[in-house]
């Protein structure tokens, strides 16, 4: 259409256009995503001077010289392009065998998927799975990638609450009571985050003895299962199924080798779910980090005394944490059995969300609300000892005087 024309100087005058303001189509299901009460909390310490983080669940500790030796060799030598969709055949092999040995469970290099890092594994398990009508039970708290990505793919999240005063640990019963015809699949987390929980073998047992009588999958996050400070008789999946038909079992390197950024991963399940997720995985994120997964090989192979130092070192500020924690008015807390976590309950009317954003502006010390693992759990924080015992100490010379004028 042409310019129109002014009657006074004969000249072409510029259209005024009207544009409409484009709005970004995100998916509907993305409303299912909350603001991470973590990240949250953590924005605000990073615009903040001498602040003590106890809010961040990765190890401190370095990663072990071997380990990164060879990462290093495998970048030397050229090991950048893809792997095998599957994973690293040498990384493949030495899982096989590190976990056929440690739960004398017979597998195959098909039992196995490498990841870019748990999460990964757990997003494909999940995300490949959940579907309207399909119910999941999660307990309450958990770790909080589990029901937003459950409600993603449309399916439903029923929680099963523990309770602080049973130390968080999980009860068998009220798990079977909480299954129904549309229960589909179970996430069990074990070593638990935040409570750090660890489940007993007996609880282990009864669960999987009646998901599997029942069809129900059981998709098991087991990221600390080497951080353990009372028993080393841990309960996997791995040793207490039957078979893996119906279960699929997480964990990475990140947590007990201290590679957190280095994002390698897996799943262990029977061949068939393997092989669907690989198909999954190739668009996903395809391969994971090729000199990463070099590094992996020899985390397994090589001397396992760097986790039982590191261990030791956990050990020790767990027990700092739970006398630190007795000493602080206000707070009720217990003795977590593994991970890098304590979860402390507050008074019942106390709102923990409300706590820890005054205690960051007031005392520098940055702790994660309880809201941020679920909904039950409102009156609780986690505090992360995956930082030095003198750290803990500073942190805690903050946190018990303020405490104690708090009128609560």
């Amino acid at each position: 259409m042409a310019d129109s024309v002014s009657k006074d100087t004969g000249q072409a005058k510029p259209r005024k256009v009207k544009y409409r303001k484009a709005k970004a189509s995100w998916n509907p299901a993305m409303q299912t995503i909350p603001v991470s009460g973590i990240r949250r909390l953590v924005n605000m310490a990073s615009t903040m001077k001498d602040v003590i983080h106890l809010s961040i669940g990765q190890p401190d500790l370095p990663t072990p010289k071997h380990v990164i030796d060879a990462y290093v060799d495998a970048l030397n030598a050229g090991q950048t392009g893809y792997t095998m969709d599957a994973g690293l055949p040498e990384l493949l092999v030495a899982l096989r065998d590190y976990y056929g040995k440690r739960y004398n469970r017979k597998l195959t290099r098909d039992n196995i998927l490498i990841t870019s890092g748990a999460t990964e594994a757990m997003y494909l398990a999940i995300s490949a799975t959940s579907a309207p009508g399909r119910q999941f039970l999660v307990t309450d708290p958990s770790f909080l990638l589990y029901a937003p990505l459950i409600r993603m793919n449309g399916g439903e999240v029923k929680y099963i609450p523990t309770r602080a005063e049973n130390d968080h640990q999980l009860d068998p019963d009220e798990v079977i009571r909480a299954m129904g015809s549309r229960t589909f699949a179970l996430i069990l987390n074990n070593p638990n985050n935040p409570t750090g929980a660890v489940y007993p073998r007996s609880t282990v047992e009864t669960i999987l003895e009646e998901c599997a009588y029942r069809g129900i999958q059981v998709y098991a996050d087991e990221v600390y299962d080497h951080l353990l400070f009372d028993d080393d008789d841990f309960a996997s999946v791995l040793s207490c199924s039957m078979d893996l038909d119906n279960i699929m079992c997480i964990s990475s390197f990140s947590k007990t080798y201290s590679m957190a950024g280095l994002r390698v991963g897996w799943v262990i399940s029977s061949q068939a779910a393997i092989k669907s997720l690989r198909r999954y995985h190739m668009f996903t994120t395809s391969v994971a980090n090729t000199p990463a997964q070099f590094a992996g090989v020899a985390a397994l192979t090589g001397d396992q005394q760097c986790v039982k130092d590191m261990v030791d070192i956990y050990r020790e500020r767990r027990d700092k944490v739970v006398d630190l924690v007795d000493q602080t008015p206000y707070l009720s807390g217990y003795k977590p059995g593994g991970a890098f976590f304590s979860f402390p309950s507050l008074p019942p009317h106390v709102d923990g969300s409300d706590l820890a954003l005054r205690m960051l502006k007031e005392t520098g010390v940055c702790v994660v609300p309880g809201d941020a693992f679920g909904e039950s759990c409102t009156n609780a924080i986690r505090i992360s000892f995956s930082t030095s015992c003198e750290r803990l100490d500073e942190a805690f010379d903050r946190i018990i005087p303020w405490m104690a004028k708090q009128q609560y």
